[in-house]
């Protein structure tokens, strides 16, 4: 076990694996940690947003991220087969004009595979039990009983991030009254493999998302959502929510959980020598999936200013702090907004989906929404 290093990290998530890669490539001794045994294999976040890939550039993953998923150039909201609000990719001021769907392990395994090249690791599984910090950086306790020495720690440990409490900080927010489920499926026809469908009807949201494997995510609000969806239950959902006349059969039930929005961020995203970044630092409603994608983007500012602090100058990280919690200040009022306006009361429904229609008919409407989804809504 490794004693002393630069930056320890803990959580090897894709936020703590990208920050891991930004520093090796800043030439740093990182240790990342894991309480897991070895990454996840269910596919949670799902969606790379046009701003992440040209941020991801600096770590050097970009294009196998592209390589490895699906490109899709349309989002759309829909109620059954009307369209209420298209919203083009192509058109954007990006060299990465679409979204890449990819699950969350493939893009861990990608950032995993550029950490080992660049000679680092993830040390599995260990836990962070004790956190205390010195003059010249923090003594981070594993459950092991080992103590790593380092002049930065990074929490990129989650919502319920242990690191995030030893320092002191606090993470204050609401939990919505809804319950999400998730489902991923395999379908014989009737879905749209070309774009992201978000489904506004009379019995709820679903948003319908495809996967480079040919699956589809499926994500609903439902009242007590099942922690294990079966067949029968994707069934009614697209039946209920999804597009009539093409009446898509559900074959296969890949993966499905289910979960409980929260709307939190940290109050600050430093104490001392203490880093937050990704869910450790703020989370929110997968409306928009925005979720990763405001992580990664933590996480290469952060390993920039970690460097320049490693160089003596640590003014970069109070700059990180302010910026990233602004940023997630906004990317969570954007999905607050579309949470919202997807789970509005049920008579109002109608009224929303024939204000929604009138408003998509103007391509400012369409460009602003293009933009905030795909991350640099000031362009």
């Amino acid at each position: 076990m490794q004693k002393n290093a630069d930056v320890v990290v803990v959580g090897a998530g894709p936020v703590g694996l990208a920050v891991g890669v930004g520093l090796r490539l800043h030439g740093h001794d990182v240790v990342v940690v894991d309480q897991q045994a070895e990454g996840t294999n269910t596919s949670r976040a799902c969606v790379i947003h046009p701003r992440t890939l040209e941020v991801l550039e600096q770590l050097g993953v970009t294009k196998r991220l592209v390589d490895r998923g699906l490109e899709l150039q349309d989002f759309a909201v829909r109620s059954g087969d009307r369209q209420l609000i298209p919203v083009g990719f192509a058109d954007l001021p990006t060299a990465y004009p679409f979204v890449t769907m990819i699950p969350q392990p493939v893009t861990e395994q990608v950032l995993l595979e550029r950490l080992e090249e660049l000679g680092g690791s993830v040390l599995r599984p260990y836990a962070a039990t004790g956190l205390s910090q010195t003059a010249d950086g923090a003594d981070v306790t594993l459950d092991s009983g080992d103590v790593i020495h380092a002049r930065y720690v990074v929490a990129a440990d989650g919502m319920h991030s242990t690191v995030r409490e030893l320092a002191g900080l606090r993470m204050p927010g609401n939990t919505l009254e809804l319950s999400l489920s998730l489902v991923d499926v395999r379908v014989a026809g009737g879905l749209p493999s070309d774009e992201v469908g978000l489904y506004f009807a009379a019995a709820g949201m679903l948003v319908v998302a495809p996967l480079p494997d040919g699956s589809f995510r499926l994500v609903a609000e439902v009242h007590d959502a099942p922690e294990h969806p079966d067949r029968a239950f994707a069934q009614q959902l697209l039946a209920d929510r999804g597009p009539r006349k093409a009446r898509p059969q559900v074959t296969e039930v890949v993966w499905g959980s289910r979960f409980r929005i929260h709307e939190r961020v940290a109050d600050e995203y430093r104490a001392g020598r203490v880093l937050l970044a990704g869910d450790a630092a703020h989370t929110h409603s997968p409306a928009g999936g925005q979720g990763m994608n405001l992580g990664l983007r933590d996480a290469v500012a952060l390993a920039d200013a970690l460097s320049q602090a490693l160089a003596g100058d640590e003014s970069g990280l109070d700059t990180y702090a302010a910026n990233s919690r602004a940023e997630a200040v906004r990317v969570i009022g954007l999905a607050h907004r579309l949470t919202r306006l997807a789970n509005v009361p049920r008579p109002i429904r109608p009224v929303r989906n024939a204000v929604l229609r009138l408003a998509g008919r103007v391509r400012s409407t369409q460009n602003d929404l293009a933009k905030q989804l795909a991350g640099f809504p000031e362009r």
